[in-house]
Parts: structure tokens; sequence; C-alpha cells
């Protein structure tokens, strides 16, 4: 992500910058995450993959949640002046009906990320996400890092970040608290790593 000065880009004009850049065409997504702005590649297979088997895993649990994964952005960080594009978003169906692009964080349960092959995962996904989120309020982080073979689970959000970081390696049992409460097993995720 390249740092950017607050006075020099307004979160409207990031918002019309993004609006312009045709994901499928350029093959990238625009983010706004603690005053740096993020370019991130459109999902390679095994990415969509692993999402699709959370939502599989995750719909028989609450009727009343849905995993979305269609890159709906959330006002993330301090002001909700962050924008960014979770990977998947634990929420009610119908929580961004009418919200437009880029929704408040009012009614999500968790963000999931899959880390990507790029240079910029190491900040986006492990160190800025996790601070956008918590300050966001949002109850559980949820990182499948494919780079280091773990999922870590961030939860407790306070004003700086998550009180609670848990980290699996892929293989183990991994235990999502409240407002989830379920435990599965991660050893599928062996078979979409590259």
């Amino acid at each position: 992500m390249t740092a950017v000065d607050e006075d020099l880009i307004l979160t409207t004009e990031f918002e019309s910058i993004a609006r312009a850049v045709d994901r499928e065409t350029v093959g990238v997504q625009l983010e706004l995450i603690g005053g740096r702005l993020g370019v991130k590649r459109v999902p390679d297979g095994d990415h969509g993959r692993i999402l699709n088997w959370l939502l599989l895993l995750l719909m028989p649990l609450n009727p009343g949640l849905f995993l979305h994964v269609i890159g709906q952005g959330l006002a993330v960080g301090p002001y909700r002046k962050g924008r960014a594009r979770p990977d998947g978003i634990l929420a009610p169906l119908d929580a961004f009906v009418g919200t437009g692009e880029w929704a408040s964080p009012e009614a999500v349960v968790m963000t999931v990320e899959v880390t990507s092959h790029d240079s910029d995962t190491n900040q986006r996904d492990r160190v800025d996400k996790p601070v956008a989120y918590a300050q966001a309020g949002i109850p559980i982080y949820l990182l499948i890092d494919r780079e280091f073979g773990k999922v870590v689970v961030h939860s407790q959000p306070d004003g700086d970040g998550y009180q609670d970081v848990h980290s699996y390696a892929f293989g183990r049992a991994v235990t999502l608290p409240e407002p989830v409460g379920i435990t599965f097993e991660t050893e599928p995720i062996t078979d979409w790593i590259d």
C-alpha cells in the first residue's frame, strides 16, 4: 500500500477513483486503510475455493447469517474514513441491501481475509486490516494465511486492535468465539494453498 496524506485524498475522492477502476478489466481492487491507498489483486482460483469452503461450512450454523463473498466494501478505521473490501463478510443476508458500495460495519459479525501472493499482503492483511476492523468494532477477524500455513483468529476488539489473537497451523481444529461459536477442522485448506 502507498501512504497517502489524508489532506491530499479525501474519502469521497477515493470512492470516485475506486468506482472508476473496473476490477474485471484491470485485475485489481482498491482500498483505503489507515490513510494508505492499497491495490489488491483479484483473487486466484485457490483463494476463491477457500472462501467457498468456508461459506459452505458456516451456512448451516445460523440461517440468519451469510458469508458474503462478492466484494462488498466496508467503511472501517477511525471515524469510518477507511474503505476495505474483505474477502468475506459474515453478516445477516440482507445486511447490505440498499447500502451502496461502502456499507457500515454495524451488522458485521466477522470479516475474512485469505492472503494473496503479492508484495503488499503483509502490510495489508496482517498489520493494517486487524487494526481497521477492530476500530470499526467488528467482533472477529479471521485471517487464512496461505503463505505461513495458518489460520489466525482475532477477537475482542478495542480501540487499537484485537485483544485476543490465536494462531492455528493448517490441519488443526480452529475455534471461532461467540458470536460465531464454532470449532472446525482446517485440513481441507491444505489442498488449496499452492
